[in-house]
């Protein structure tokens, strides 16, 4: 077993065609093909059940392919720590970091990270935690900024911040020149939220359980097209305090704080117990506790 076989299992796996996975390992295909039948023969099972007009994982081979990802990731972190050296800061960070959190934070700590590891750039994938977790354990991301509780195993996380939760009503609402609002009067409203995928709207549904039972909700793709919304007088919402900082606000809307303790959510950062760039996950969370904002409440580390 070599570990250009497992890259060639990997590669039929995802292609789910021996000519495309050839090309994808610039090999021909009958090297390829007689690989992975090498392979299988080693391991006396059948990886892929094949026909001719499609490729499919076997039971076995699922398992097979999973373990080989593990393999091929761990075999690359050789070079990682090879290319590194001495520094870690030198080269792509991988982040990932969910819908509601990106677009408010990444502005504060990218000048930051600037100054501090000038060669160690972003590469940024926003998705739903779901699937930064699979993109997390399979080392597709080196780190990710999630909401709490994240609790995955091979993972490890960190506490950043915590944020309260805030109301939004367009200026015309009856509530605009209300000082607080109760999170059970939500249900007397029409409230805009993220889709039920976003861990925002999950949380939030947490805090204020009686809005999937009597409260009128509509749902949009993010907080920026829902702000819009409530904008244009269609609704309310309720928004992290990150992203009613004053300079995302509009004459239009009117932001009112939850009665104290209001709904809040805890930001931590998230990392693979095996990744080697320690330095680099220091300066991702000195980055963000530098952050001056009145908004986010750091958490002691």
């Amino acid at each position: 077993m070599t570990l250009s076989e497992l890259r060639f299992i990997v590669a039929v796996s995802h292609e789910r065609n021996f000519r495309r996975a050839a090309e994808k390992c610039f090999v021909s295909q009958p090297a390829l093909s007689l690989a992975v039948k090498k392979l299988e023969d080693e391991l006396n099972v059948v990886i892929f059940e094949r026909s001719r007009t499609e490729v499919s994982l076997t039971d076995i081979g699922t398992q097979i392919i999973h373990q080989a990802n593990k393999v091929l990731f761990e075999a690359s972190q050789i070079k990682e720590i090879a290319k590194l050296g001495s520094n870690q800061l030198n080269g792509t960070l991988k982040l990932g970091i969910i819908h509601s959190v990106g677009p408010y934070l990444l502005p504060e700590i990218i000048p930051i990270l600037r100054k501090s590891a000038p060669e160690m750039p972003l590469e940024v994938e926003e998705n739903l935690t779901a699937n930064l977790e699979t993109q997390l354990r399979n080392g597709v991301i080196d780190v990710a900024i999630v909401a709490l509780p994240f609790e995955v195993a091979g993972l490890q996380t960190q506490a950043l911040y915590d944020e309260d939760f805030s109301v939004v009503v367009p200026t015309s609402h009856h509530w605009a020149n209300r000082k607080t609002i109760r999170p059970a009067e939500l249900t007397e409203e029409k409230v805009l939220l993220l889709n039920s995928g976003h861990c925002f709207s999950n949380q939030l549904v947490q805090a204020c359980p009686e809005l999937t039972r009597k409260g009128e909700v509509l749902q949009g793709n993010s907080l920026e097209t829902i702000r819009n919304m409530v904008a244009s007088n269609l609704g309310i919402t309720v928004l992290p305090s990150s992203a009613t900082a004053e300079r995302y606000l509009s004459p239009l809307i009117t932001v009112i704080p939850f009665v104290k303790p209001a709904p809040s959510r805890r930001i931590a950062l998230a990392w693979r117990k095996s990744y080697v760039r320690s330095q680099a996950l220091d300066k991702i969370i000195e980055a963000v506790r530098a952050v001056d904002s009145l908004y986010i409440h750091n958490v002691a580390i």
